[in-house]
């Protein structure tokens, strides 16, 4: 009776184990919106802030490639896609034929890449606290900017 006892108790356990191991390996797995959409980040190596947006992209699906550039290669990047300075961040993100500007929360992305506006991209300017990639607090609703031939169309959103 005890060794029977002692064998289902095993059955059960390995049940469990493997149950477990499923789930766990269904939630690493799990597709986003993003899952496998390319994303290039361009950077100064010398930008952690940078760094962990792409982890932020990343953590969101998107396969990321980052670029560390000089500041001065950075500038030109902004000034050959028409970002208006008043705009720039610190990185710029290209994706889908958009760029993406600065510290830009997701759900500001999922937008641009589902409307698919006629605008050339999207800035979020400087870098706000509490944003992806940002240390500290959400001081004030961040005011994401749509540009469009090199010119500030206004607010895409606000979130």
């Amino acid at each position: 009776m005890k060794n029977k006892s002692i064998i289902l108790g095993l059955i059960i356990g390995f049940l469990l184990v493997g149950s477990i191991m499923v789930l766990i390996k269904n939630q690493s797995s799990k597709r986003t919106k993003f899952s496998g959409m390319s994303a290039v980040i361009y950077k100064s190596p010398n930008c952690n802030c940078c760094a962990q947006y792409a982890n932020y992209l990343k953590a969101n699906g998107f396969k990321v490639e980052v670029r560390e550039v000089s500041d001065e290669e950075l500038e030109n990047i902004k000034r050959q896609n028409n970002i208006p300075y008043n705009l720039w961040s610190c990185h710029t993100v290209f994706l889908n034929n958009y760029f993406v500007e600065g510290h830009i929360p997701v759900e500001a992305i999922e937008k641009l890449l589902t409307e698919k506006p006629k605008i050339n991209g999207i800035a979020l300017p400087e870098m706000p606290s509490g944003s992806p990639g940002m240390p500290g607090i959400k001081f004030y609703p961040f005011r994401i900017h749509s540009v469009k031939d090199g010119k500030d169309q206004g607010l895409f959103m606000e979130i």
